[in-house]
Parts: C-alpha cells; structure tokens; sequence
C-alpha cells in the first residue's frame, strides 16, 4: 500500500526494508564469493576465456542498472500507478530472480565445451537482469520510505543487518557443502538452490512489509517538467555529493570483490583451510551487528560522513598492517580471519551507509533541479558499484593467470602464494583509501545544505496533503 507520510516508521516498515536486502543477497553473495572457484573448478573455464566473460557481463550489468532506473522514474511520471513507485516490481520479479539463480548454478554442468560456454552466457545474463530488475526498485524505495535523516538513517541500518544477514548465509550453507563433497556440481547446485529459495521467501516478506509512505510528495515533482534520460548528465554537473558517491562506488566495489573473489584461494590454496570460511562468515556477522547497533550512536555525535570517512581510514590502516605482518611472518587461518575481518567491518561501515547518502543525495538533486528522480540516481550509483564489480572480478580473474595459479597442483608455488596476498590484502586496503578521499574532498554537502533540503521536502509534503 502506498501513502502519505504520516507518523513514523513502524517496527513492521523496518523489518520489511531489511528483508529486500537479506533476500538479494541470499543468491548475489554466491556470484561474488563463490562463482570464480565454480567457473574454474568445476565448470573447468579457462581463465582468459572467463576474464573476456566477465567483462561482457559486467558491461551489461553497467548498462541495465541506469537503464532500470529511468524507465521507473519515466513509467511513474506517466501513469501514476497507484500501487507504488518501485513496490510493484518486486512482485513481479522476485520469482523469477529465484529461478534463474537456479538455473544458473545447475544447467551450465549438463554441458561441455562451446556449448557449455553459450549456456553459461545466457544464464549469467538473465539471472544479473532479474537481480537488476529487482535491486533497483528495492534500493530506490529508501527514498520514498524515509522523509528524514533519521529515517534514512535506521533504514540504512535495517537494510545493512539485512545485508549482513543475506551475506553470511550462504557462506555458511555451501562452504560446509563443499568441505563434504568437494568442488562437485552437487555441492554448488544444491548450496545455490537452498540459498534461493530462502532469498525468495524474504523478497515476499520485503513487498508485503513495507510502504511508500510519501508517494503523493515525490508525485508532485516526479513529473514537473518530465522525465528525460538525459537528466542524469545534469546530476553529474551540478550535483558534486552524487560525483563523490560514484568514486566510492567504484572503488569500495573494487574492494569487495578482489577480496571476495580471492577469498576461497587466500583460505583454500595460501592458508590450507577452506572449512574456516563458515566460521569468518559467523564473525563477519558479529562484528557487523556491533558496528551497526554504534553507527546511530556515533552518527548522531560526529555526523554520518564523517563516521563514514573514519571508518574508511581505520579499515585501510587495518589492511596494509596485515600485509606488512604476512611478508614477515607466517600466520594462522584464524588469526587472519579474525585480523582481517574485524578491518574490514570496520570499512564496511561505509558499505552500509553509503544507501542512506545515496537518498540524501536524491534530496539534494531535487532541491537544485527540481525533479525527484530516485530510481535515476540510484540506477547510476548501481553503475558505478559495477564499474568496481567488473574491475575487481575481471583483474582478480586475470591476476590469477598472471600468477600462475594452477587449479590442479598440490601445491601452489612461492610466487602464486605472495600474489594471492597481494592481492587479497594489499589490494583492498588501497582502494579504500582511495574511498576515504571521496568523501574527504569530493563530498559537499553540509549542515546549511540539510537544513534547505529538509526546509524544501517539508514544504512539499505540505503541499501534497
């Protein structure tokens, strides 16, 4: 149901936003911190051939995102539906985001060779168009829930515990599958299915759980002058807190998913301990709850970018410390799970706040060009997360070629071993300097800019009453 805003935030509207999150991510986790050693291992892709794949996939992913995001914006300032902005596509894609996820991690094993490959293509293809179809919508609806920061910023931390939740999960469920049967079919079909249909269950709770509470304020300046797809051009010209955005979407991305992509390798081929993933994923979860049950606290004393840009700075300190340690003495799975996972909690703070910055910034568009343009926004911050998913997977993939990853030896050599760090640890940490520079001083929104921005949706919400 879709209303004016009125009262607060319920329990219930909280609960629901986290599901959308945890219910994405219950299949998405798998592509970044599984998909590789499938490709690899058991589908047995070459790694040019892969890398060359990835590419393509991802230059899609870059192109669907915005593209997603207009076509909500222009539907709604046409048609007025009134259901919702962005809830009715969740409906509407949230099984078929279940079956694809499926159908990807099962069919490409019924084939070999080229064959296998052109399979492969199409599955990867139509399950990132689904989770688009599905994420944009979901994201964008931040916006039309939230009429504050401090609605903005408990949505954020709901949709974050979501994410935690959804991430975790799966690498609880088919890391335990594999440590039983193997880089078999059996062990990655049955772990994707299993996650997928857990996913499906939360994006139903996500649909029936929550509200577009100021639908008929963001009506009256949705289509004000008309949508155009040119307008996002004008978002990069005028909107500087957007541009800072863009840049920590890249290169926070980039971060994840070298990290991720390496991950089974650091564990599995560096540190002979594969089974450990399962217990990083329960302290992930731990230091995640801990740092979002601080993040309101610390917000509401420091201000959130500031908290944001902090957290950034310690996370990379954390990182190149460990990589400094490594070169110089041999460590433990545990204690590289403990070291490494605590840092990068602590950076991934900036993960889950970056949603509430990306409604303020939806604000701040709309009050120097006068169009609320939500799904617009949110579509092209989505590029840029894929812009650093496609360079952290691509170059992570090519990496592996380059050191001289060989999937069948018993051991890797001494070379493979020090560039499987380097690009694990050392990595990491520099591209989140290279976020922590965006908010430091590219960033531009200040208390005089909240205080016009909450005086001018103040103003719109009196007038859509």
């Amino acid at each position: 149901m879709a209303k004016n805003a009125t009262g607060s935030l319920t329990l219930k509207h909280k609960i629901g936003y986290a599901m959308g999150d945890l219910g994405g991510c219950m299949t998405f986790a798998l592509m970044g911190s599984m998909v590789t050693r499938y490709y690899t291992n058991v589908l047995q892709v070459n790694t040019l051939i892969l890398a060359g794949l990835l590419f393509v996939w991802n230059i899609w992913d870059a192109v669907n995102d915005p593209m997603m995001g207009i076509l909500m914006d222009k539907i709604y300032s046409k048609r007025k539906n009134p259901k919702g902005k962005f809830r009715p596509w969740l409906l509407r894609i949230a099984p078929l985001l279940c079956i694809t996820s499926i159908v990807f991690w099962t069919v490409p094993t019924f084939f070999k060779g080229v064959s296998m490959l052109v399979v492969l293509f199409f599955c990867k293809i139509l399950y990132e168009g689904c989770y688009t179809m599905f994420n944009i919508p979901m994201g964008s609806l931040l916006g039309a829930m939230a009429n504050n920061d401090a609605e903005r910023s408990t949505l954020s931390s709901a949709r974050g515990f979501g994410s935690l939740v959804g991430n975790v999960l799966p690498m609880m469920i088919l890391p335990q599958l594999l440590a039983k049967y193997g880089d078999t079919s059996f062990a990655f079909g049955a772990g994707a299915a299993v996650c997928a249909v857990i996913g499906f269950i939360f994006c139903l709770l996500h649909y029936f759980w929550t509200e577009e509470r100021n639908l008929a304020a963001v009506e009256a300046v949705s289509g004000s002058d008309g949508i155009k797809v040119s307008d996002i051009f004008n978002v990069f010209r005028k909107n500087r807190a957007f541009v800072a955005l863009i840049i920590h979407g890249i290169c926070i991305c980039t971060m994840q998913y070298v990290n991720n992509t390496l991950g089974t390798y650091m564990y599995g081929d560096v540190l002979g301990d594969i089974g450990v993933m399962s217990s990083q994923s329960a302290l992930s979860m731990i230091i995640g709850v801990v740092c979002l049950a601080l993040c309101p606290i610390v917000s509401k004393k420091i201000g959130l970018e500031k908290m944001v840009r902090i957290c950034l700075l310690i996370g990379a300190i954390g990182y190149l410390a460990l990589f400094g340690y490594m070169m110089v003495a041999d460590i433990s799975a545990m204690v590289y799970m403990i070291w490494s996972q605590i840092a990068f909690g602590i950076a991934g703070v900036s993960i889950y706040m970056q949603w509430g910055l990306v409604a303020t910034v939806t604000d701040y568009n709309e009050l120097i060009t006068g169009k609320r343009t939500e799904g617009t926004i949110y579509g092209t911050f989505n590029l840029s997360r894929r812009i650093g998913q496609t360079v952290g997977n691509s170059a992570a993939v090519l990496a592996l070629g380059w050191i001289g990853y060989d999937a069948a030896a018993a051991a890797q050599s001494a070379g493979t071993v020090f560039g499987i760090k380097a690009l694990s640890v050392l990595v990491p940490g520099l591209f989140m300097i290279g976020s922590w520079i965006a908010f430091k001083f590219v960033w531009n929104i200040t208390p005089e800019i909240r205080a016009q921005i909450a005086a001018r949706k103040g103003g719109n919400a009196s007038g859509a009453k």
